[in-house]
Protein backbone atom coordinates (compact mmCIF):
# COMPACT_ATOMS: atom_id res chain seq x y z
CA UNK A 1 0.00 0.00 0.00
CA UNK A 2 1.07 3.48 -1.04
CA UNK A 3 2.65 4.76 2.32
CA UNK A 4 0.15 7.89 3.77
CA UNK A 5 0.79 10.77 6.28
CA UNK A 6 -1.38 10.92 9.61
CA UNK A 7 -3.72 12.93 7.55
CA UNK A 8 -4.11 10.97 4.68
CA UNK A 9 -4.59 8.19 6.94
CA UNK A 10 -7.35 9.88 9.23
CA UNK A 11 -9.33 10.81 6.17
CA UNK A 12 -8.93 7.28 4.73
CA UNK A 13 -10.71 5.92 7.84
CA UNK A 14 -13.44 8.69 7.86
CA UNK A 15 -14.13 7.90 3.98
CA UNK A 16 -13.76 4.10 4.13
CA UNK A 17 -11.15 3.83 2.29
CA UNK A 18 -7.73 1.77 2.66
CA UNK A 19 -5.49 4.67 1.34
CA UNK A 20 -6.10 7.98 -0.60
CA UNK A 21 -4.22 10.54 -2.62
CA UNK A 22 -3.65 14.36 -2.13
CA UNK A 23 -6.04 16.14 -3.48
CA UNK A 24 -8.24 13.77 -4.02
CA UNK A 25 -11.87 14.65 -3.51
CA UNK A 26 -14.06 12.24 -0.69
CA UNK A 27 -16.92 11.90 1.07
CA UNK A 28 -16.41 11.88 4.94
CA UNK A 29 -18.64 10.60 7.95
CA UNK A 30 -18.19 12.84 10.90
CA UNK A 31 -17.45 11.36 14.17
CA UNK A 32 -18.11 15.22 16.42
CA UNK A 33 -19.59 18.50 15.57
CA UNK A 34 -19.57 21.15 17.61
CA UNK A 35 -20.46 24.54 17.10
CA UNK A 36 -21.14 27.81 20.20
CA UNK A 37 -23.53 30.37 20.86
CA UNK A 38 -22.30 32.11 18.22
CA UNK A 39 -21.76 29.92 15.26
CA UNK A 40 -24.38 27.54 16.17
CA UNK A 41 -28.22 27.34 16.67
CA UNK A 42 -28.83 30.83 15.96
CA UNK A 43 -28.08 30.19 12.31
CA UNK A 44 -28.79 26.77 12.28
CA UNK A 45 -32.33 26.42 13.71
CA UNK A 46 -33.91 28.62 10.82
CA UNK A 47 -31.99 26.81 8.28
CA UNK A 48 -33.13 23.39 9.70
CA UNK A 49 -36.83 24.24 9.89
CA UNK A 50 -36.24 25.52 6.03
CA UNK A 51 -35.25 22.01 5.20
CA UNK A 52 -37.87 20.45 7.75
CA UNK A 53 -35.11 18.32 8.68
CA UNK A 54 -33.75 16.93 12.12
CA UNK A 55 -30.02 16.18 13.21
CA UNK A 56 -28.59 13.49 12.00
CA UNK A 57 -27.29 12.14 15.40
CA UNK A 58 -27.55 14.05 18.42
CA UNK A 59 -24.96 12.22 20.18
CA UNK A 60 -22.51 13.27 18.10
CA UNK A 61 -23.39 17.08 18.55
CA UNK A 62 -21.96 19.48 20.81
CA UNK A 63 -23.18 22.53 21.83
CA UNK A 64 -20.81 25.04 24.08
CA UNK A 65 -22.25 28.59 25.27
CA UNK A 66 -18.57 30.74 25.93
CA UNK A 67 -18.62 33.62 23.47
CA UNK A 68 -21.82 35.82 24.80
CA UNK A 69 -21.77 34.98 27.97
CA UNK A 70 -21.55 36.25 30.93
CA UNK A 71 -24.81 38.23 28.89
CA UNK A 72 -24.24 41.74 28.62
CA UNK A 73 -26.70 43.51 26.38
CA UNK A 74 -29.95 42.72 25.01
CA UNK A 75 -28.32 41.09 21.86
CA UNK A 76 -26.43 38.52 23.76
CA UNK A 77 -29.01 37.81 25.60
CA UNK A 78 -31.17 36.92 22.97
CA UNK A 79 -28.48 34.77 21.33
CA UNK A 80 -27.34 32.58 24.50
CA UNK A 81 -31.42 32.33 24.79
CA UNK A 82 -32.02 31.22 21.62
CA UNK A 83 -29.11 28.59 22.26
CA UNK A 84 -30.86 27.35 25.29
CA UNK A 85 -33.85 27.17 24.00
CA UNK A 86 -32.76 25.00 20.79
CA UNK A 87 -30.55 22.67 22.99
CA UNK A 88 -33.59 21.71 25.32
CA UNK A 89 -35.66 21.51 22.22
CA UNK A 90 -33.07 19.46 20.71
CA UNK A 91 -32.26 17.47 23.82
CA UNK A 92 -28.98 17.78 23.25
CA UNK A 93 -26.79 15.59 25.69
CA UNK A 94 -23.39 17.33 25.51
CA UNK A 95 -23.66 21.23 26.55
CA UNK A 96 -21.68 23.34 28.26
CA UNK A 97 -23.07 26.23 29.28
CA UNK A 98 -20.35 29.38 30.65
CA UNK A 99 -18.32 27.03 31.92
CA UNK A 100 -15.11 27.49 29.41
CA UNK A 101 -14.31 28.10 25.80
CA UNK A 102 -15.43 25.30 23.63
CA UNK A 103 -11.58 24.63 22.21
CA UNK A 104 -10.67 23.87 26.22
CA UNK A 105 -14.02 22.36 27.42
CA UNK A 106 -14.43 20.47 25.04
CA UNK A 107 -11.18 18.40 25.49
CA UNK A 108 -11.59 17.93 29.04
CA UNK A 109 -14.87 15.85 28.80
CA UNK A 110 -13.16 13.44 26.14
CA UNK A 111 -14.84 14.26 23.23
CA UNK A 112 -12.20 14.34 20.98
CA UNK A 113 -9.68 10.92 20.23
CA UNK A 114 -6.75 10.06 18.11
CA UNK A 115 -8.78 8.92 15.14
CA UNK A 116 -11.88 10.45 14.50
CA UNK A 117 -12.76 12.93 12.18
CA UNK A 118 -14.64 16.24 13.40
CA UNK A 119 -15.98 19.66 12.16
CA UNK A 120 -16.23 22.88 14.59
CA UNK A 121 -18.17 25.73 13.62
CA UNK A 122 -14.91 27.76 14.77
CA UNK A 123 -11.96 28.94 12.98
CA UNK A 124 -9.78 27.45 16.00
CA UNK A 125 -10.98 24.04 15.98
CA UNK A 126 -8.08 22.40 14.50
CA UNK A 127 -7.15 22.49 18.17
CA UNK A 128 -9.06 18.97 18.15
CA UNK A 129 -5.51 17.82 15.44
CA UNK A 130 -3.73 17.84 18.84
CA UNK A 131 -5.20 14.95 19.98
CA UNK A 132 -4.54 12.69 16.66
CA UNK A 133 -7.86 13.80 15.02
CA UNK A 134 -8.54 15.60 12.18
CA UNK A 135 -10.26 18.50 13.05
CA UNK A 136 -11.31 21.77 11.03
CA UNK A 137 -13.32 24.73 10.87
CA UNK A 138 -16.21 25.35 8.85
CA UNK A 139 -19.00 27.89 7.88
CA UNK A 140 -22.80 28.06 8.82
CA UNK A 141 -23.41 26.56 5.93
CA UNK A 142 -21.09 23.63 6.00
CA UNK A 143 -22.51 22.63 9.18
CA UNK A 144 -26.29 22.73 8.14
CA UNK A 145 -25.17 19.97 6.19
CA UNK A 146 -23.44 18.02 8.58
CA UNK A 147 -25.82 18.24 11.07
CA UNK A 148 -28.45 17.33 8.74
CA UNK A 149 -26.50 14.31 6.96
CA UNK A 150 -23.24 13.39 9.05
CA UNK A 151 -21.38 14.01 6.04
CA UNK A 152 -19.15 16.50 4.52
CA UNK A 153 -16.91 16.29 1.24
CA UNK A 154 -13.49 17.30 1.74
CA UNK A 155 -10.09 17.41 -0.57
CA UNK A 156 -6.81 15.57 1.07
CA UNK A 157 -4.81 18.15 1.29
CA UNK A 158 -0.50 18.50 1.15
CA UNK A 159 1.03 17.76 4.67
CA UNK A 160 3.69 20.51 6.22
CA UNK A 161 5.71 18.47 8.91
CA UNK A 162 7.36 20.99 11.04
CA UNK A 163 9.49 19.41 12.80
CA UNK A 164 11.28 20.70 16.00
CA UNK A 165 14.66 19.38 17.17
CA UNK A 166 15.87 19.86 20.73
CA UNK A 167 14.19 21.13 23.92
CA UNK A 168 12.38 24.37 24.81
CA UNK A 169 14.11 26.78 27.39
CA UNK A 170 12.77 27.77 30.54
CA UNK A 171 10.21 30.62 29.93
CA UNK A 172 9.52 29.26 26.27
CA UNK A 173 6.39 28.06 25.52
CA UNK A 174 4.24 26.26 22.12
CA UNK A 175 2.91 29.74 21.63
CA UNK A 176 6.24 30.80 20.78
CA UNK A 177 6.68 27.99 18.40
CA UNK A 178 3.81 28.99 16.90
CA UNK A 179 4.82 32.53 16.42
CA UNK A 180 7.71 31.77 15.38
CA UNK A 181 6.38 29.20 12.38
CA UNK A 182 3.67 32.33 11.53
CA UNK A 183 6.32 34.53 11.12
CA UNK A 184 8.22 32.39 8.79
CA UNK A 185 5.84 31.02 6.72
CA UNK A 186 2.81 34.26 6.88
CA UNK A 187 -0.77 33.52 7.43
CA UNK A 188 -1.57 31.62 4.47
CA UNK A 189 1.35 30.01 2.49
CA UNK A 190 -0.76 30.51 -0.31
CA UNK A 191 -2.04 26.89 -0.81
CA UNK A 192 -4.47 24.21 0.90
CA UNK A 193 -2.19 22.02 3.64
CA UNK A 194 -2.79 19.84 6.53
CA UNK A 195 0.36 21.03 9.34
CA UNK A 196 1.70 18.15 11.78
CA UNK A 197 4.25 19.06 14.25
CA UNK A 198 6.45 16.36 15.22
CA UNK A 199 10.04 15.87 16.81
CA UNK A 200 11.08 15.71 19.77
CA UNK A 201 10.35 18.70 21.23
CA UNK A 202 6.70 18.61 20.29
CA UNK A 203 7.15 14.91 21.97
CA UNK A 204 8.04 17.18 25.24
CA UNK A 205 4.68 18.93 25.23
CA UNK A 206 2.10 18.66 27.91
CA UNK A 207 -1.22 18.28 26.36
CA UNK A 208 -2.33 21.37 27.01
CA UNK A 209 0.98 23.02 25.20
CA UNK A 210 0.01 20.78 22.20
CA UNK A 211 -3.18 22.06 22.50
CA UNK A 212 -2.07 25.52 21.58
CA UNK A 213 0.10 24.57 18.79
CA UNK A 214 -2.54 22.88 17.11
CA UNK A 215 -5.00 25.71 17.48
CA UNK A 216 -2.56 28.23 16.25
CA UNK A 217 -2.07 26.22 13.06
CA UNK A 218 -5.46 28.21 11.62
CA UNK A 219 -2.69 31.08 11.83
CA UNK A 220 -0.37 29.41 9.32
CA UNK A 221 -3.38 28.82 6.78
CA UNK A 222 -3.74 25.23 7.68
CA UNK A 223 -6.99 23.22 7.83
CA UNK A 224 -5.55 21.02 10.08
CA UNK A 225 -2.94 20.79 13.01
CA UNK A 226 -1.78 17.56 13.47
CA UNK A 227 -0.01 15.58 16.31
CA UNK A 228 0.27 12.27 16.27
CA UNK A 229 -0.42 10.52 19.39
CA UNK A 230 1.31 8.74 22.18
CA UNK A 231 1.03 7.95 25.75
CA UNK A 232 0.88 11.45 26.55
CA UNK A 233 -2.33 11.81 24.97
CA UNK A 234 -3.90 8.85 26.16
CA UNK A 235 -2.64 9.88 29.37
CA UNK A 236 -4.71 12.70 29.38
CA UNK A 237 -7.63 10.95 28.12
CA UNK A 238 -7.79 8.83 30.89
CA UNK A 239 -7.48 11.67 33.56
CA UNK A 240 -10.37 12.82 31.83
CA UNK A 241 -12.56 10.00 32.11
CA UNK A 242 -12.40 8.21 28.82
CA UNK A 243 -12.85 4.66 29.33
CA UNK A 244 -9.85 2.41 28.22
CA UNK A 245 -11.57 0.09 26.06
CA UNK A 246 -12.21 3.98 24.17
CA UNK A 247 -8.71 4.09 23.59
CA UNK A 248 -7.17 3.13 20.03
CA UNK A 249 -3.92 2.33 19.27
CA UNK A 250 -2.00 5.10 18.96
CA UNK A 251 0.92 3.32 16.48
CA UNK A 252 -2.36 2.96 13.62
CA UNK A 253 -2.22 7.07 13.57
CA UNK A 254 1.52 7.82 12.64
CA UNK A 255 2.80 9.27 9.59
CA UNK A 256 4.88 6.33 7.50
CA UNK A 257 8.05 6.62 7.19
CA UNK A 258 7.90 6.85 3.51
CA UNK A 259 5.17 8.82 2.86
CA UNK A 260 5.61 11.77 0.77
CA UNK A 261 5.80 15.13 3.09
CA UNK A 262 7.53 18.44 3.39
CA UNK A 263 9.79 18.88 6.23
CA UNK A 264 10.78 22.23 7.54
CA UNK A 265 13.41 21.62 10.55
CA UNK A 266 13.35 23.78 13.92
CA UNK A 267 15.77 24.37 16.59
CA UNK A 268 14.02 24.96 19.82
CA UNK A 269 17.07 24.86 21.56
CA UNK A 270 17.89 28.47 19.71
CA UNK A 271 14.19 29.52 20.05
CA UNK A 272 13.88 32.72 22.03
CA UNK A 273 10.72 34.24 23.26
CA UNK A 274 8.37 35.77 20.57
CA UNK A 275 6.23 38.94 20.43
CA UNK A 276 3.76 39.42 17.42
CA UNK A 277 3.38 43.23 16.41
CA UNK A 278 0.14 44.81 15.20
CA UNK A 279 -2.10 44.08 13.52
CA UNK A 280 -0.67 40.49 12.52
CA UNK A 281 0.22 36.93 14.39
CA UNK A 282 2.87 37.23 10.92
CA UNK A 283 4.46 40.15 12.64
CA UNK A 284 6.68 38.10 14.84
CA UNK A 285 9.79 38.43 16.17
CA UNK A 286 11.92 37.71 19.33
CA UNK A 287 10.99 39.59 22.14
CA UNK A 288 14.81 41.78 22.36
CA UNK A 289 13.30 43.35 19.14
CA UNK A 290 11.25 45.24 21.13
CA UNK A 291 13.19 47.30 23.49
CA UNK A 292 11.89 50.56 25.36
CA UNK A 293 8.21 49.35 23.83
CA UNK A 294 5.68 50.58 26.93
CA UNK A 295 2.21 49.32 27.51
CA UNK A 296 -1.40 50.13 29.18
CA UNK A 297 -2.82 46.43 29.27
CA UNK A 298 -1.73 42.97 29.55
CA UNK A 299 -4.70 40.43 28.81
CA UNK A 300 -4.19 36.91 29.95
CA UNK A 301 -7.13 34.95 28.69
CA UNK A 302 -8.41 32.58 25.05
CA UNK A 303 -7.66 28.84 24.31
CA UNK A 304 -4.04 30.13 23.65
CA UNK A 305 -3.00 31.55 26.76
CA UNK A 306 -5.45 30.57 29.92
CA UNK A 307 -5.29 27.09 30.45
CA UNK A 308 -4.16 25.42 33.69
CA UNK A 309 -0.40 25.49 32.41
CA UNK A 310 -1.03 29.23 31.28
CA UNK A 311 -1.88 30.35 34.65
CA UNK A 312 0.95 28.39 36.39
CA UNK A 313 3.29 30.14 33.79
CA UNK A 314 2.03 33.63 34.77
CA UNK A 315 2.06 32.94 38.60
CA UNK A 316 5.83 31.81 38.54
CA UNK A 317 6.83 35.45 36.48
CA UNK A 318 4.47 37.21 39.05
CA UNK A 319 4.32 35.36 42.21
CA UNK A 320 5.09 38.44 44.94
CA UNK A 321 5.60 40.90 42.31
CA UNK A 322 3.07 44.05 41.83
CA UNK A 323 1.99 45.52 37.91
CA UNK A 324 3.46 47.97 36.94
CA UNK A 325 1.76 51.40 37.62
CA UNK A 326 -0.73 52.49 35.12
CA UNK A 327 -0.72 48.72 33.48
CA UNK A 328 -4.55 46.46 33.63
CA UNK A 329 -3.59 43.34 33.78
CA UNK A 330 -6.83 41.34 33.15
CA UNK A 331 -6.72 37.40 33.61
CA UNK A 332 -9.73 34.99 32.26
CA UNK A 333 -8.92 31.53 32.85
CA UNK A 334 -9.87 29.20 30.17
CA UNK A 335 -12.13 26.89 31.52
CA UNK A 336 -14.30 26.68 34.98
CA UNK A 337 -12.46 23.41 35.21
CA UNK A 338 -8.84 24.95 34.62
CA UNK A 339 -9.73 28.30 37.16
CA UNK A 340 -10.44 26.01 40.19
CA UNK A 341 -7.94 24.11 39.84
CA UNK A 342 -5.78 26.80 40.04
CA UNK A 343 -7.99 28.33 43.08
CA UNK A 344 -6.67 25.00 45.10
CA UNK A 345 -2.84 25.53 43.99
CA UNK A 346 -3.54 29.27 45.48
CA UNK A 347 -2.61 30.58 41.76
CA UNK A 348 -5.39 33.04 41.60
CA UNK A 349 -5.21 34.34 44.42
CA UNK A 350 -1.70 35.68 44.09
CA UNK A 351 -2.41 36.77 40.31
CA UNK A 352 -5.31 39.29 42.25
CA UNK A 353 -2.16 39.91 44.95
CA UNK A 354 -0.10 40.91 41.86
CA UNK A 355 -2.71 43.34 41.01
CA UNK A 356 -4.71 41.55 38.54
CA UNK A 357 -8.67 41.57 37.51
CA UNK A 358 -9.86 38.17 37.52
CA UNK A 359 -12.65 38.12 34.21
CA UNK A 360 -15.02 35.28 33.42
CA UNK A 361 -14.22 32.09 31.67
CA UNK A 362 -15.65 33.10 27.77
CA UNK A 363 -14.03 33.67 24.95
CA UNK A 364 -14.16 37.57 26.68
CA UNK A 365 -12.02 40.23 24.50
CA UNK A 366 -10.39 37.42 22.76
CA UNK A 367 -13.22 38.00 20.37
CA UNK A 368 -14.13 41.71 21.24
CA UNK A 369 -16.74 40.93 23.60
CA UNK A 370 -16.50 42.35 27.47
CA UNK A 371 -15.27 46.01 26.32
CA UNK A 372 -12.47 45.14 28.37
CA UNK A 373 -9.48 46.47 26.15
CA UNK A 374 -9.24 50.04 26.47
CA UNK A 375 -9.26 52.51 23.66
CA UNK A 376 -5.86 53.73 22.49
CA UNK A 377 -4.00 51.03 24.69
CA UNK A 378 -1.01 49.23 23.76
CA UNK A 379 -1.93 45.62 25.26
CA UNK A 380 0.13 42.44 25.33
CA UNK A 381 -2.07 39.82 24.81
CA UNK A 382 -2.18 35.91 24.68
CA UNK A 383 -5.09 35.73 22.68
CA UNK A 384 -4.13 34.13 18.87
CA UNK A 385 -5.29 37.07 16.68
CA UNK A 386 -4.26 40.92 16.83
CA UNK A 387 -5.88 41.69 13.77
CA UNK A 388 -7.29 45.43 13.80
CA UNK A 389 -10.49 45.79 15.98
CA UNK A 390 -10.07 41.74 17.01
CA UNK A 391 -10.52 42.56 20.90
CA UNK A 392 -13.24 45.25 20.44
CA UNK A 393 -11.33 48.63 20.31
CA UNK A 394 -10.53 49.50 16.60
CA UNK A 395 -7.81 52.09 18.33
CA UNK A 396 -5.95 49.43 20.25
CA UNK A 397 -2.74 48.23 19.42
CA UNK A 398 -2.15 44.44 20.19
CA UNK A 399 0.93 42.18 20.80
CA UNK A 400 0.67 38.99 20.87
CA UNK A 401 2.97 36.61 23.27
CA UNK A 402 2.70 33.63 25.50
CA UNK A 403 1.74 34.14 29.01
CA UNK A 404 5.10 34.10 30.65
CA UNK A 405 5.96 37.42 28.57
CA UNK A 406 2.69 38.87 28.88
CA UNK A 407 2.85 38.85 32.61
CA UNK A 408 6.79 39.96 32.57
CA UNK A 409 5.23 42.70 30.50
CA UNK A 410 2.49 43.65 32.86
CA UNK A 411 5.79 43.83 35.76
CA UNK A 412 7.83 46.04 33.58
CA UNK A 413 5.31 48.39 31.95
CA UNK A 414 6.82 47.71 28.60
CA UNK A 415 7.53 44.62 26.72
CA UNK A 416 9.91 42.83 28.74
CA UNK A 417 11.91 39.56 28.41
CA UNK A 418 10.20 36.79 30.73
CA UNK A 419 13.61 35.07 30.95
CA UNK A 420 15.54 37.59 33.45
CA UNK A 421 12.14 37.20 35.81
CA UNK A 422 12.58 33.22 36.18
CA UNK A 423 16.41 33.95 36.60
Amino acid sequence: MTPQTLAQKLLAAAAGKQAVRVGEILNCRVDLAMFHDSSGPRRLKPMLEELGTGLWDRSKVVLVMDHYVPESDDESRRIVRIARDWAREQALPHVYDSIGICHAVVPEHGHIRPGMFCVGGDSHSPTGGAFGAYMFGVGSTEMLGVVASGEIWIKVPQTLLMHWRGRLRDGVTAKDMALCMIGRFGMSGGRYQAAEFAGDAVRALSMQERMTLSNMSAELGSQAGLIAPDDVTLNYLRAVGVAQRDLPDPERWQTDADAQIERHDFDADALAPQVAAPHSPANAAPVTDYPDTPLQAAYIGACTGAKLEDLRAADRVLRGRAVASGVKLMVAPASLRDQKQAEREGIMSRLVQSGAEVLPTSCGACSGYGRSIPDGASVISTTARNFKGRMGSDTARVYLASPYTVAASALAGRIADPRSFLA
